[in-house]
């Protein structure tokens, strides 16, 4: 990618920039003129294009821009071609960012007490998570699925629509990521929180399909982790109601899985949220606590500057938040 920058322009990448965008741009809202000619436009594909590439083999610090940014593919303004040179060059200045593939499974059992609620009186019943007859016989280490997820509303101005962003992990290593706008307009969090809690769960539920088909033994329980609190509690428990109507599909999907005790839902601080990165345009310093752990930064080794323990993943990332303590957030 970067090689072919330099064919395009003639020079390298700037390499001063630490976010892929601006933190709270909208690039929806330049007024620039259009980029002419198609010779342009197709840099400007070509670039959004190997961003994505990017994006499929783990850099998926930049996904929520290249989202943004490919809903300008058709007809570029100079300000967006400029956005998209600005998102090489921080690829270009954090190259050195690779996934930490960690196999270790975490320990999640404090989390668990919310897979002792019953169930059996909602409307839900004793509704069971529906496993595969066919699949093979379970072999080797036990893998724990856990999701982070979260919605920005309103993330683009002049449609309204917010973006729904989630990311999974298999034990300590991030294995898939999404970011993309939600098909309608929401009018409050609360209800775009629901459609990316629907769309994380949905992912749930195939990704625990896949590894049972694999053959990979699963825990019993995947974890959910969200940072708006009205929206967690609505789904984590039987007595909650829906005052919104318009989001009742969203809101018995999700409930009615967690109702099978093979999904819990837990509120995380938003600065804890790894998903809030997948929703927002952000600023580096706000994000480094959280991407550090993740990708591996290449520094002076010899004084280990950096702790590449299997363990240092766990004080960022595994909540450390007691479920008891939820109630004070």
């Amino acid at each position: 990618m970067i090689e072919g920058f330099e064919r395009m322009f003639g020079t390298k990448p700037n390499t001063k920039y630490t976010s892929p965008l601006e933190s709270g741009d909208h690039p929806e809202l330049d007024t620039l003129e259009f980029i002419k000619g198609e010779g342009e436009i197709q840099i400007y594909q070509s670039l959004i294009g190997s961003m994505q590439w990017a994006i499929s083999i783990g850099r998926w610090d930049c996904q929520t821009a290249v989202m943004t940014m490919s809903s300008f593919r058709a007809q570029p303004r100079k300000g967006h071609m400029e956005r998209a040179k600005r998102m090489v060059g921080y690829l270009a200045n954090f190259k050195h960012f690779n996934l930490k593939f960690r196999v270790d499974e975490p320990d999640l059992s404090r989390f668990d007490t919310k897979t002792k609620i019953d169930w059996s009186k909602s409307v839900y019943g004793n509704h069971k998570e529906e496993i595969p007859k066919d699949d093979p016989k379970p072999l080797g280490k036990r893998v724990t699925l856990f999701h982070y997820f979260d919605a920005n509303l309103m993330h683009d101005v002049l449609s309204g629509k917010a973006v729904t962003g989630c990311i999974h992990f298999a034990n300590k290593t991030p294995i898939a990521s999404f970011s993309k706008k939600q098909a309608t307009s929401e009018t409050a969090t609360y209800g775009s929180e629901f459609i990316a809690g629907r769309t994380v769960i949905e992912q749930a539920v195939d990704l625990r399909t896949t590894f049972r088909y694999l053959g990979v033994p699963i825990n019993n329980v995947s974890y959910v982790f969200g940072d708006n609190k009205s929206m967690v509690n609505s789904s984590s428990y039987p007595y909650a109601k829906l005052h919104k109507r318009h989001n009742i599909l969203s809101y018995h999907y999700v409930r009615s899985m967690i109702a099978t005790r093979a999904f819990v839902m837990h509120h995380v601080k938003s600065s804890d949220n790894l998903a809030d990165i997948l929703t927002k345009h952000w600023g580096h310093r706000s994000v480094y606590d959280l991407l550090r752990p993740l990708f591996h930064h290449v520094g002076n080794t010899a004084k280990l500057f950096y702790d590449d323990s299997p363990d240092c993943w766990d004080d960022h990332f595994v909540p450390f938040l007691d479920p008891e303590q939820e109630d004070k957030l």
